[in-house]
């Protein structure tokens, strides 16, 4: 595990359908944010491709071995790359995928597990459904990724910080919805909440990456940040602006921390095992089970 790193967050306006561009601001990213000493570039849900895709989704796709895909996995030679696309599988299945890419070669991948199918949503419509969730070695110590819905789920976060993971990297695709008093979207001082209980329960760093601009008359608020295991936000970027923006990451905060507020020593998992186990089987379970 390295010491305390500089990383790059991404907040980026993706042209619809345009992987070429996209693809192009990406590395262009990638370069600015390596001249800056950054150790790592997180990039937003579906960067590469836009996301209102829909009817889009078989121009726009890409195997883990397509070009244009290796080339991006290529540019984390000396700085490690989060990027998100529309990926295609053998079977010809359609999945929002997050890559995580460091010296050259591909070192985690992540499915998009939830699919939102409601209101403005229509994710279920087009893509299939990941299954689980990984944490996975890397120079920051064990790393697990979430895509945007997946975090609204309890149990995402949880089964990552089961496998150890030290570093959460959430990457969204997240519309501005409501004006708050606070002059911030209703849906940003969602995001806020949430990210702050998680990183303070589960003793770790999270880092959050989000959108901006207008798609199909959606707008993307952005808000991306780094949010350190004490629930405090100590790098944010502006809202509904492209941007790059730096944190650190200090390995030795999440010791301490976890030295300190002990919970995740504490968690009773063969006890979550047995009830699940027992829900399973038929939804009841008794004191002892």
């Amino acid at each position: 595990m390295t010491n305390s790193a500089k990383i790059a967050l991404v907040q980026m306006r993706p042209r619809l359908g345009d992987l070429s561009y996209n693809l192009q601001l990406h590395l262009e990213k990638i370069r600015e944010a390596k001249m800056q000493g950054a150790r790592l570039a997180v990039f937003p849900e579906l960067g590469l491709t836009g996301y209102q895709v829909q009817d889009l989704t078989l121009d726009v796709a890409r195997t883990l071995h397509h070009p244009e895909i290796e080339q991006l996995v290529l540019a984390s030679q000396d700085m490690d790359v989060v990027f998100s696309f529309v990926e295609e599988s053998d079977e010809h299945l359609f999945y929002v995928t997050a890559v995580y890419a460091a010296e050259g070669g591909i070192r985690g991948v992540h499915r998009k597990v939830y699919l939102p199918t409601y209101g403005m949503f229509d994710e279920g419509r087009y893509f299939a459904s990941g299954w689980g969730f990984r944490a996975f070695p890397s120079r920051f110590g064990r790393v697990g990724m979430m895509i945007c819905e997946d975090a609204w789920h309890l149990s995402s976060p949880y089964l990552l910080s089961l496998q150890g993971a030290d570093l959460l990297i959430v990457i969204s695709a997240s519309p501005a919805r409501s004006v708050t008093d606070s002059e911030r979207f209703g849906s940003h001082q969602f995001w806020r909440r949430l990210l702050e209980t998680y990183a303070s329960l589960l003793s770790t760093h999270i880092v959050f990456v989000n959108r901006v601009g207008f798609e199909d008359g959606v707008s993307f608020f952005g808000g991306s940040g780094v949010v350190t295991p004490d629930g405090t936000w100590v790098t944010e970027a502006p809202a509904l602006a492209e941007s790059i923006v730096y944190g650190d990451l200090n390995p030795d905060i999440v010791r301490r921390s976890r030295y300190s507020t002990p919970i995740l020593r504490d968690e009773k998992r063969e006890m979550v095992w047995k009830q699940l186990a027992g829900l399973q089987k038929g939804g009841g379970f008794t004191d002892e089970t």
